[in-house]
């Protein structure tokens, strides 16, 4: 963050070719004006001052700061694709790399600057030759004046920041652990620090309009890539690898249609559906044998959607798949039927396991009463479905993470929530306390729901769940 224009802070690399004085001037001249195009505010922007002015109510007459974060190291000197710190997002609608956003207090609330890099110069070079800022190597990124008319918030040089909290001594809070620059920069208060990091995480607890359009849009375009999975898996049935050629056609379509995938996808066929996050989709997919898919798309806001669908790969399920099948969609119906503004969050898992345990005992897997099963002492229906059902989504897969038990885990659900409820059942291949014939199979079914004023609104029906829609919507998009 030095102001220091010598060109030895430029990022380069161990094979770049070294820059002659005649390069250096001939690259500095005769380059046309490159404005941004029709630029204005970003749709966000009307939406992320209200969320700034709840932080700023909540901890007055203090400075407060939110870095947007580093990139991720990959590799020696690759870098993982860069995505800012959901709390930056969230109050800026922006994705700029490593910038800040302060609230500074001014006495009757806070003033918000934005701290981002400005546009790389071509007088000094840095365009063409630093490798990690330079608009030549990464891309153009918006000038200063640009950015504050993008996001709305007053912009300044990042290289001042560091004077800037430098200044007088105003007590301070910082989103720890993000920056480890802006970290340095500021003495830690622990505990100020962490209720300031869950104040921001329990800030999305609540989704306002733009949010839950940005949800949608995300399970439509998730929607869309489970298509595209139906679509192609007759072809790849018994290939090498297969689950790779799923998890393939459904990260392209989360490519075109947004960001990225916004968690590793899932693709476990047979056995592989027994591990909750297998994530090394290096299997076959064999005949007769089911797929589970647990996938979302992130759109281009960074909000992601969260869905998972069990398949018969042959396209039908046979009678003791059904069965089980119809056990966790049973289950998931009765999560489902709990959701209404003031119940408990975690009540639908225990609807979703009731109807899970009952089922186990009367398959004779369970050899104790309903009451025994599900005493939290117990607990032995969890050997045969490990998890919780569902959390709270939005611009993490699992968002609101950082957010205090109270308020979410152990809290109510309100108007606004948008969670997952998503009950499995992993009857893991080494089992003996099962019968052969049930080893080796993992059945999860997830959907996407809005907490309504009266209940709650099911964001992915456009992807089916009962089983006799499964196989038809499978015929229907088969290749």
């Amino acid at each position: 963050m030095s102001s220091d224009p010598n060109l030895s802070k430029f990022a380069t690399g161990s094979h770049d070719l070294p820059v002659t004085d005649a390069l250096a001037a001939f690259m500095a001249t005769q380059w046309a004006p490159s404005p941004l195009p029709d630029l204005g505010p970003t749709p966000a922007s009307a939406w992320t001052p209200r969320r700034r002015a709840a932080v700023s109510a909540r901890f007055p007459g203090e400075r407060l700061i939110i870095p947007a974060g580093v990139e991720k190291l990959r590799s020696n000197d690759t870098y993982w694709h860069y995505r800012p710190h959901s709390a930056f997002a969230h109050l800026t609608g922006s994705q700029l790399l490593e910038a800040v956003l302060v609230l500074e207090p001014n006495g009757d609330g806070h003033d918000a600057v934005l701290f981002a890099h400005d546009r790389s110069s071509r007088d000094n070079g840095e365009a063409f030759r630093d490798r990690r800022l330079g608009e030549m190597w990464e891309g153009r990124r918006p000038s200063l004046s640009e950015s504050s008319e993008l996001y709305g918030i007053a912009t300044e040089n990042l290289n001042r920041l560091a004077d800037k909290l430098s200044g007088a001594s105003v007590p301070t809070r910082v989103l720890r652990n993000s920056d480890p620059r802006v970290d340095a920069l500021v003495s830690p208060r622990p505990e100020a620090d962490a209720e300031f990091t869950a104040y921001l995480s329990e800030l999305r607890l609540v989704k306002d309009a733009w949010e839950v359009d940005q949800l949608q849009a995300a399970v439509d375009a998730t929607t869309l890539g489970f298509q595209d999975v139906a679509h192609i898996l007759p072809t790849v049935i018994g290939k090498p690898r297969a689950e790779r050629w799923v998890e393939g056609a459904f990260n392209n379509r989360a490519r075109i249609e947004g960001n990225d995938v916004g968690y590793n996808t899932i693709v476990g066929g047979g056995a592989h559906a027994c591990v909750l996050h297998w994530t090394a989709n290096n299997g076959t997919l064999n005949p007769g044998e089911l797929l589970l898919l647990d996938a979302g798309v992130e759109v281009d806001s960074l909000y992601t959607a969260d869905i998972t669908r069990t398949l018969p790969i042959s396209g039908t399920f046979t009678p003791l798949q059904r069965d089980l099948y119809n056990l966790v969609l049973a289950a998931q119906k009765a999560g489902i039927a709990t959701l209404r503004p003031g119940a408990a969050f975690r009540e639908f898992h225990w609807a979703a396991m009731r109807t899970i345990a009952t089922g186990l005992i009367d398959m004779g897997i369970l050899k104790v009463s309903l009451d025994q099963a599900m005493d939290p002492e117990v607990g032995l229906y969890r050997r045969y479905t490990l998890c919780g059902s569902g959390h709270m989504l939005g611009i993490d897969v699992h968002d609101c993470a950082k957010a205090r038990a109270e308020e979410y885990v152990d809290g109510t659900l309100a108007p606004g929530n948008v969670l997952t409820v998503e009950p499995g059942l992993y009857l893991q291949p080494d089992d003996l306390t099962l019968p052969e014939e049930l080893r080796g199979i993992g059945i999860r079914i997830e959907d996407d729901l809005l907490i309504t004023d009266d209940g709650a609104l099911l964001m992915s029906s456009a992807l089916p769940r009962e089983a006799d829609d499964v196989e038809a919507w499978m015929a229907e998009h088969a290749g």
